[in-house]
Order: structure tokens, then C-alpha cells, then sequence
């Protein structure tokens, strides 16, 4: 749910216009909104007329918020009053490269204390870059009866003393999935908190904890759990270990080892193959850290029906990588790091022909002298053998105009495409020209691009390029490009569609920022950084948008005359009350 959606419904349709048009029996219009698994189509008939507008209302049960600050729980509680699921989405992405402060906000306990009391019948929370504390993991693990499943997604503020009381409070939980997370690592006696008599718990996913965890808790957990599908253990977990779980969960779909380096015995080893042997029904595997080559084979046989293969902690080699994706023909999405190289690439090319998603992660992205990775070459061979591949994300040192062109004319359904070239500004290498055409060759050949991050030496033609032909692009992430204001304000004014616009370390100014005043009430936020923005541009944008909240990020010792992070956002909830000093509202 967008604020727009609650904007546009605060006073309900106006009945005397729409009358007629709802004459359907009240069975008949409950059976339509049931078809309709869309946020946004139900917002559509939500404004047919004011019996389709309440009957939406009554019969929303999940609401989809995209900024926390968009909206405040009180306006959703009075809009929606019989919600079960609600996910919820804090910081901007770029908090995600320390570029947030730690105190910024999006605290989740006073969306908690509303819930509590219009929602007691909650089940569903799932939630990304918002703060949460044990204090409010505690709240919900006794304020919700039915509580039955918890996402946290590069949350933060929270402990495994919280975990423990999510674990103790909530006898109906079916899912706890704890992903990317800055947690407070106690130890892995949070696992056994769960009551002997819990039984109900199909995903457990805590693979990036990162101490021991109580193993006998964790077996005797997952031996209870009959209905386990989805299990993701972290690095501390061994392979005889894995395979004394594996025993204890015959209906596991989704896999996430554990180490993969334990010496085995021949006997063990045998054992974790066979029962891998007879996983026919899975279908996502990641894990594997440290993974050794001579143990990868063990996982052959539960390969045959994989769609998934997360491979992004398992350094591997392009030899291994390749004898493993021999064994994988049903791969649709394939994350790796740049240790298998060039080769590893061919190999993906020549064995998943159905693959649409694929990532590319830097082993090291801070390291000063590069000793491996892959380049242009690799990604072309991709191409060639991956014709359904619609989302790329693509970590390289080097990149050439012709490359990317060639790409995407051998795959032109792209809708995702985030090419990340790693040294800033960096040329095509073999020609010295900027990547413009590069880009351009992307936005004039994948018409159904939605999101585009792009890289490289790039002048103000990328961007003309992109507001030209991007007509369904929704999101555009820009670091160290562009020439000039003019860049940005082709992006503002010639894509319809954009609701993100994501800009660091480029050379735009007010100019640029205040070209946005029709655009930004139809965007979800515009984030801005270490560009030439000044506070007499971001004071002038809030005069004249007083619906935006317009927030400057100021940091020690910094020009008072500059901002230095610019957050824009519309809300209806009016400026935020939450704001640390650093944080200043206009």
C-alpha cells in the first residue's frame, strides 16, 4: 500500500456519481476482491464507487507499506480494520552502504502499540530496514495470540534475547526468518525456548547468526516440526550435523547448509549423499561456506529439480561451478561470487538455458589488488546461452560499450538490470569512450526494464537516453555519473513511471532537484547525496510541495550552506516526530 492509496481514499468515492455502477449482491462483489491478489488492482477498485470502496476496506487482510514514514499506523488501523499481514519497509536502500545514520529512525514499537490494540488477530509481520528492539520483539510475542510468522530483512537494534521470547510466547509460529540482520549475537540458546510440545514451525531461517547454536535443541526442533519446508542454518552447523537434520525433515524444499568443509569419513560421506539422494522435491539450495570440491558431488543427486542455487558465500571455483551446474538443468535464478570467473560464466551459459535471474557478487569488494573476477567476456557468454534471462545483477572491473549492447540484444526481456562497473567513472576499457551508448543500448531494446542501476564514465547522454526511451522504468539507482542539472532533469521528465530515484556522488544541483516538483508526489522517494544540492534548494522544494517531507542529513563539521543527504518522500502523515538532531525537516 502506497500513501497515495490512503490519500486518494481518506473521504470515500462519491456515491452519487457512482451510482449504478455497484448493483452486484454482496456474495458476488466478495468473490471479485478474492481474485484479486494485487495491492494495486484492489486500490483501483477501491475507487469504483462507496460500496466497492468499503467492501475493499472490510475485506483487505495484507497491507504492503513501502515507507514507514509514508503513513502512520493510526491511518492504516482506521483504513483497513481487518488486517492479518502486514509488511513493512524502513530506511532508504543506501542505509545499506553506512550512508544513514545509525539513529535515523524507522523504530517498528509504535507501529507495534497500535497493532496491539486495533489488530489483536495479527499473524503475519515481515519487515526490512526497520529498528526493532527486544523490547518490541517481546511486545509482539504476546500481543498477537495467532502470531504465526516473522520476517526481518536487514533489520536492526535486537538481540537473540528477543528471538528467545519470540520463540517462547508464540505456540502457532509456522515461520521465523531472520535475514541480513544487525543483530546482537548472544550465543544459540534462543533455540531452545521453543516448548517441547511446538510443532507447528515450517520455515526456520537463520543462516547469518553468527555464533554456535544448541544443536540437540535445533534436532530436536526440526524432528518435531513434520511439516519443515524451508530450513537455512548458519555457518556453525557441520555436515554430519546436516545430515542427522536432513534424516529428521523428508519434506524439505528450500536448503541452506551449513559449513561444507568438515572431514568425513567415507562412511559419513556416503550417508550425506544418500539421504541428499532422496531431496527429489527441493528446489532452492544455498549455504555451502567454505564449501570443498571434493564433498560438492554429495549434492549432485538433489540437484535435478533445482530452480534456485544460491551460491553467494561459497567461493567456488570455475571447475566446480561447473560440474555442479552439469547436474542443474532446471536453474531459473543462479547467485555466485566473481571467484568462479569467466569460465564459471561459459558454464552457466552452456548448462541453464532456462536461468532468468542471475547475480554476480565481488568476493572482495574492498580488496586493493584484484586477483580474480569476471569481466566483460563472461557476461557476453551468459547471453549467448540464458535467452530468458530478465534480472541481472553484474559486479565486474571492467565493462565495454559493445559487451552490454550485445547482451542485451540476446536478451532483450530484461526488467531488472544493474550492471555495478567497480572502480567509479571507469571507461569503456578498450575504447576509452564513456558507457553512454552502453545504457542506451539498454533502455532503447528492453522495454519492459523497471529497474536500472547504472555505472561507468558517464556523461549527460546516458540520461537523456534513459528519460527518452524508460517509459516503464520505476526505479534508477546513479553514482559518480553525469555532467551537469541537465542529466537529471531528462530522468524526471521523461519517465512516467518513476518511483525511486536513488543519486550519489554526481554532479547535480537545485536546478536538478526542483525540476521534480510535478514528479514527486507520484514517487515513492528521491534520495540524494555528496551532489551540489544546497539547503536554500531543499527549503525552497518543501515551500513549494508542503505535501513532500523533505529531510537533510547533515553531518560534523560539514558546509551549513550544502545538504549533504537529501531524502524526499510523500506522506500523509505529516512530518515525522522521530527525527534525531542530525535529521532536519523543512
Amino acid at each position: 500500500m502506497e500513501s497515495s492509496e490512503l490519500k486518494r481514499s481518506k473521504d470515500s468515492p462519491n456515491s452519487d456519481e457512482s451510482a449504478g455502477l455497484s448493483s452486484f449482491p454482496d456474495e458476488v462483489l466478495e468473490r471479485v476482491l478474492s481474485l484479486l491478489k494485487s495491492h494495486r488492482d484492489r486500490s483501483f477498485v477501491s475507487l469504483v464507487c462507496k460500496d466497492w470502496y468499503n467492501a475493499e476496506r472490510w475485506s483487505r487482510t495484507h497491507v504492503f507499506i513501502g515507507n514507514c514514514y509514508s503513513v502512520s499506523p493510526e491511518i492504516v488501523a482506521r483504513r483497513f480494520p481487518n488486517i492479518r499481514s502486514v509488511t513493512l519497509k524502513g530506511k532508504p536502500r543506501f542505509s545499506d552502504f553506512n550512508l544513514v545514520p545509525q539513529n535515523w529512525g524507522a523504530d517498528i514499537h509504535a507501529w507495534l502499540v497500535v497493532f496491539a490494540a486495533k489488530y489483536p488477530f495479527l499473524e503475519e509481520l515481515r519487515l526490512k530496514r526497520m529498528a526493532i528492539s527486544d523490547e518490541s520483539l517481546a511486545l509482539l510475542a504476546v500481543a498477537f495470540p495467532n502470531f504465526k510468522a516473522l520476517s526481518l530483512l536487514s533489520c536492526d537494534g535486537f538481540s537473540t534475547n528477543g528471538l528467545a521470547a519470540i520463540a517462547t510466547n508464540c505456540k502457532n509460529l509456522t515461520e521465523l526468518d531472520i535475514q541480513e540482520n544487525g543483530i546482537d549475537d548472544k550465543g544459540g540458546s534462543w533455540l531452545g525456548c521453543f516448548p517441547e510440545s511446538f510443532t507447528s514451525l515450517e520455515v526456520l531461517n537463520f543462516a547469518n547468526l553468527t555464533s554456535d547454536i544448541n544443536f540437540d535443541a535445533l534436532e530436536r526442533l526440526v524432528g518435531r516440526c513434520k511439516s519443515m519446508r524451508v530450513l537455512k542454518l548458519n555457518r556453525s552447523i557441520s555436515l554430519e550435523q546436516l545430515q542427522r537434520l536432513l534424516v529428521n525433515a523428508p519434506q524439505l524444499a528450500e536448503l541452506g547448509t551449513g559449513s561444507f568443509s568438515q572431514e568425513l569419513t567415507f562412511r559419513q560421506y556416503k550417508e550425506l549423499e544418500c539421504t541428499l539422494s532422496n531431496r527429489k522435491n527441493m528446489h532452492t539450495l544455498s549455504g555451502l561456506w567454505e564449501a570443498k570440491g571434493i564433498y560438492l558431488p554429495a549434492l549432485y543427486p538433489a540437484c535435478t529439480n533445482l530452480t534456485f542455487l544460491n551460491l553467494s558465500y561459497a567461493a567456488l571455483q570455475s571447475s566446480e561451478l561447473a560440474k555442479l551446474l552439469a547436474h542443474c538443468p532446471r536453474l531459473k535464478r543462479l547467485w555466485v561470487l566473481d571467484t568462479v570467473q569467466d569460465k564459471g560464466l561459459e558454464a552457466i551459459g552452456l548448462n541453464c538455458p532456462l536461468l532468468e535471474e542471475l547475480r554476480v557478487f565481488p568476493d572482495d569488494p574492498f580488496g586493493e589488488e584484484i586477483v580474480h573476477g569476471v569481466t566483460e567476456a563472461g557476461f557476453v557468454a551468459v547471453s549467448y546461452g540464458c535467452p530468458r534471462l530478465h534480472y541481472v545483477l553484474y559486479f565486474c572491473q571492467q565493462m565495454t560499450n559493445a559487451a552490454v549492447a550485445t547482451v542485451v540484444q540476446n536478451c532483450p526481456d530484461f526488467t531488472h538490470f544493474r550492471l555495478c562497473i567497480m572502480n567509479p567513472g571507469q571507461p569503456d576499457y578498450l575504447t576509452n569512450e564513456p558507457m553512454d551508448e552502453a545504457f542506451g543500448a539498454v533502455v532503447k531494446t528492453c522495454t519492459k526494464l523497471q529497474r536500472l542501476s547504472v555505472s561507468g564514465l558517464l556523461t549527460d547522454l546516458t540520461f537523456e537516453y534513459i528519460g527518452r526511451y524508460a517509459k516503464n522504468l520505476e526505479t534508477l539507482s546513479v553514482a559518480f555519473a553525469g555532467s551537469s542539472d541537465w542529466g537529471m532533469q531528462c530522468v524526471l521528465g521523461g519517465c512516467p513511471k518513476l518511483r525511486k530515484l536513488e543519486i550519489r556522488d554526481c554532479p547535480f544541483g537545485n536546478a536538478a532537484l526542483l525540476s521534480g516538483l510535478e514528479k514527486y508526489e507520484s514517487m515513492r522517494s528521491l534520495w540524494m547525496s555528496a551532489c551540489k544540492v544546497t539547503m536554500n534548494g531543499c527549503r525552497l522544494l518543501a515551500r513549494e510541495m508542503p505535501r513532500l517531507n523533505v529531510e537533510v542529513m547533515k553531518e560534523d563539521g560539514s558546509d551549513d550552506s550544502q545538504a549533504d543527504k537529501v531524502y524526499v518522500y510523500r506522506s500523509i502523515a505529516g512530518p515525522r516526530r522521530d527525527a534525531p538532531p542530525s535529521v532536519l525537516t523543512l
